[in-house]
């Protein structure tokens, strides 16, 4: 086969075979594609699109083209995963609350992608904390803890992570069937049974509109049936920033409020509990969403949730107490002060993301792989829609490496980010649907 050939093709329109679809995925894996290949496929899928039998192809190879993990004993292999967004930190706590319910999370995270934050970078923020630990490591960890959030190791679906790259760089982060094979051939790949999909909608998402959002996750659920992984979508909302915090450390501080009971804002919960009561369900560790809601209530009041949150820092390379002295460890910066509004009224109306750019502008984030990132900056204490604002109502907390930059993040807030007016809008629903 000819790569050039098979790419023009694709570029076309035309409908690749698996065997040419495997031609590509073993050439992205041992780098046999040039980058400019690489990049030349992720296009033209983006324009192109798949078919369902591609995609279904394309997830397969991904998942095949490195180490697929089994785990022993009786209790179920479950993970939660988002499309991304702003603020949306609920990995870090679904993961240890289904830990503490009974199940194993093997959970592979991502880098942040645009304008979205990451999850693995988020955990960077934790002196010691590896995100990449060898398979003996993460295998011990989910298998002695419950749960271990990890980055995409050389064994486990390399094409995928060499092809995450690439799409970040290239603007082909919104492709459906990339999106697609990326997420479940790490899934496929870590050895799941269940698997609970957040698929974002709105203006801090990939899929602003809510039907793009549900032709994603109708993609997700009928790619992953094929592949014979359980697999259930929420559409949630992500007009705003999930939580009340955007950032690295600051996000690492508000999960593990949400953990140990200190702060939980009302959107975050709803999200973390529904994916939650979701995975359980799927597990067979509930029968319906009422014991799982008892279950997860337990894990949270008794504290078995932020214990296995410690417990997993711990064992990789954490440190043992974050969760009791998170400020001791997190980093901070020089600069916090409050964001005022240019007017006082209510929040009407959030671009999430515009904060997702205020944060890059802030050093939170990557403008191109490699680049450093600032794990302390972002904004906290972030007014939510509906919320008064005004000369002792900030719309949020700023927390800058320096002046030039602090500068630059509030006028991006205060005229891009926000929109003020005369009174609350109607509430709207943080779930719109369920699919399976």
């Amino acid at each position: 086969m000819i790569v050039k050939e098979i790419l023009a093709r694709k570029r076309d329109g035309a409908e690749l075979a698996p065997a040419e679809i495997d031609f590509l995925v073993a050439g992205i894996a041992d780098h046999s594609l040039t980058e400019g290949q690489v990049g030349a496929f992720a296009m033209a899928v983006c324009c192109r699109g798949m078919s369902f039998d591609e995609c279904s192809a394309l997830t397969r190879a991904m998942t095949q083209s490195g180490t697929v993990l089994a785990w022993p004993g009786d209790r179920p292999v479950l993970d939660k995963h988002s499309t991304g967004g702003i603020g949306d930190k609920t990995s870090l706590m679904v993961a240890p609350i289904l830990a503490a319910c009974g199940a194993l999370v093997p959970m592979i995270a991502g880098r942040g992608l645009g304008h979205s934050g990451g999850t693995l970078d988020k955990l960077d923020a934790i002196p010691g904390y590896v995100t990449q630990p060898d398979l003996t490591r993460f295998r011990s960890t989910v298998t002695e803890i419950g749960c271990a959030i990890i980055g995409q190791t050389d064994e486990l679906a390399p094409a995928d992570r060499r092809l995450y790259a690439v799409r970040d760089t290239t603007g082909t982060v919104e492709s459906m069937p990339l999106i697609t094979a990326s997420v479940l051939s790490k899934k496929l790949a870590a050895g799941l049974q269940g698997l609970v999909m957040d698929v974002k909608f709105g203006s801090g998402a990939f899929m602003r509109q809510a039907e793009d959002a549900r032709r994603l996750a109708q993609s997700l659920v009928a790619v992953a049936g094929g592949a014979g992984l359980r697999l259930v979508a929420l559409l949630t909302d992500m007009n705003e920033v999930l939580g009340d915090s955007a950032g690295n450390a600051l996000e690492v501080v508000e999960a593990i409020a949400y953990l140990t009971g200190a702060r939980r804002e009302a959107r975050l919960d709803r999200v973390a509990r529904a994916l939650t009561t979701e995975a359980l369900l799927l597990g067979g560790l509930a029968h319906d969403p009422a014991e799982a809601e008892a279950k997860i209530a337990a894990a949270l009041d008794s504290g078995a949730a932020a214990e296995r949150f410690a417990r997993m820092v711990a064992a990789l390379g954490g440190p043992s107490d974050l969760v009791e002295r998170p400020a001791a460890y997190l980093p901070a910066a020089p600069i916090i002060r409050p964001v005022l509004p240019l007017r006082p009224g209510f929040v009407a109306a959030i671009d999430a993301r515009a904060i997702g750019l205020a944060v890059l502008a802030l050093g939170g984030g990557r403008h191109r792989p490699g680049d450093t990132i600032d794990y302390a900056t972002g904004f906290d204490q972030v007014a939510a829609i509906g919320s008064e604002v005004g000369p002792d109502r900030p719309l949020c907390r700023l927390h800058a490496r320096d002046e030039a930059s602090a500068e630059r993040a509030t006028v991006l807030l205060r005229r891009h980010a926000v929109a003020i007016g005369a009174a609350p809008p109607p509430a709207r629903p943080v779930i719109l649907d369920r699919l399976e």
